[in-house]
């Protein structure tokens, strides 16, 4: 099932998902698996699988010198897909990403995706390689997330890159798009961020997962702003608990977001791990209670792992 109509056949209740990272390379199954098997009580109709681009490394060699590698860490994110849904009878929805692909090989990746019956995507532009300032499509390949969407609304009209195909099997792909409640950082304002994301849902995306935040305030006036310039899809919060003291300066620096003044000064008065924990975790309790109350379609977690926080927060919305 497609997560639109998971939300519309909600008529209004609130939803509970998961987003989930490969392991890194030499890890296996058990490790999602382990990871995942609690949060089942919670019935999340779909989890995400999260896409990771190739980085390049340096080895040194014998003679000295060293030797410029692509590697990917995080490999698998279609495969786990397709264990997810065997395993538990849910929905897999996994991302997909600008870079590394040129159009053509996203096409056959969006082909084995439909061949699987993986009909939801998370169509992302991605973040530039750990050597790059800047995101640098690959060559052949999208330029912005926009034109990914593109591409998939196309097939799912049957409309492929070969335009000598005859009577081509049109896909039927649920298209997810992230949303910026803070702004995307490389946006020169909010007015235009906005335009950009209006550009992609015209363009045939199916509903919008947001990046984490931690003031309501800031989620709650991105969807009027959205309805404002007629965005009517879902919006989802993405939502992710901060549990340790250095959290407070590396999400931000990374994610480009803020913390709200409160949290901070709490977190930052705190003087042990474990009472560092539970702020974050009664804040993350905080949020998805209003959100809930006010709401929101689906609480998505950002999960990264930490498969016991997660279980507190969302028992104690249940």
């Amino acid at each position: 099932m497609k997560v639109n109509e998971h939300i519309a056949q909600a008529k209004g209740q609130t939803l509970i998902s998961f987003e989930v990272l490969p392991p890194l390379k030499g890890g296996g199954m058990k490790d999602i698996f382990n990871m995942l098997d609690p949060l089942m009580e919670f019935k999340p109709p779909f989890i995400d699988v999260t896409y990771h681009r190739e980085e390049i490394v340096f080895n040194q060699r014998e003679s000295g010198y060293y030797e410029k590698i692509s590697i990917k860490k995080r490999p698998g994110t279609v495969g786990i897909c397709a264990s997810i849904m065997h395993k538990y009878k849910v929905d897999a929805v996994p991302h997909l990403i600008c870079g590394g692909f040129n159009i053509q090989e996203t096409e056959d990746a969006l082909i084995d995706l439909a061949f699987l019956g993986i009909n939801n995507v998370l169509a992302l532009r991605g973040d530039a390689r750990n050597f790059e300032d800047k995101f640098i499509p690959e060559k052949g390949g999208h330029k912005y997330a926009v034109d990914l969407v593109r591409q998939m609304a196309n097939m799912n009209r049957g409309k492929y890159l070969d335009a000598n195909l005859v009577n081509a099997e049109p896909t039927e792909f649920c298209i997810g798009v992230a949303g910026y409640p803070e702004k995307h950082f490389e946006a020169p304002n909010f007015d235009t961020d906005l335009k950009y994301l209006k550009e992609k849902i015209d363009a045939g995306a199916d509903y919008i997962v947001t990046q984490m935040f931690y003031d309501n305030e800031k989620y709650f006036q991105f969807v009027d702003k959205c309805r404002a310039i007629g965005i009517e899809v879902p919006i989802i919060p993405g939502l992710k608990p901060i549990t340790k003291k250095y959290q407070l300066n590396s999400i931000p620096r990374k994610f480009f977001v803020n913390l709200p003044e409160e949290f901070v000064s709490e977190m930052e008065k705190a003087d042990t791990k474990e009472a560092i924990r539970e702020l974050g975790i009664e804040w993350c309790i905080k949020q998805s209670k209003e959100l809930k109350e006010r709401g929101a379609p689906v609480l998505h977690y950002y999960t990264m792992g930490d498969t016991d926080t997660i279980l507190r927060i969302v028992r104690a919305i249940s």
